[in-house]
């Protein structure tokens, strides 16, 4: 169960901090070659990362407990934004794309951790 945990809470973090990131306005011309990201487009991005990222915590505190859920989600983002990061410096299509498999795996195994308790 802490290995679902642990992929559960690093696919939602992956996809969060995508989010955060697309949220910006190099990231955004990166993909779509528009100069600035939409007021409206920005928060919903924003929104949708912060809430993946809380849910990731979730996923953590479930799985390992307190103590070391949050070292572990600690470490589990970092990894994140280094993956984010170094993705979207050298293929930032891929970013986009491993952020639409990321994001309902996270949630699946989400669903899957409260299932199984």
């Amino acid at each position: 169960m802490v290995l679902i945990a642990t992929l559960t809470a690093f696919s939602l973090l992956f996809a969060g901090m995508s989010g955060l990131s697309l949220a910006m306005d190099r990231h955004y011309e990166q993909l779509t070659e528009q100069r600035e990201v939409p007021a409206r487009r920005r928060l919903q991005l924003r929104s949708l990362g912060w809430i993946l990222l809380l849910l990731s915590l979730t996923a953590c505190l479930q799985g390992w407990g307190v103590a070391v859920g949050l070292t572990l989600w600690c470490g589990l983002l970092t990894l994140a934004a280094l993956g984010v990061a170094c993705s979207l410096s050298y293929i930032p299509k891929l970013t986009v794309a491993l952020t639409i498999v990321a994001m309902p795996l996270g949630l699946l195994g989400l669903g899957l951790q409260w299932i199984c308790g």
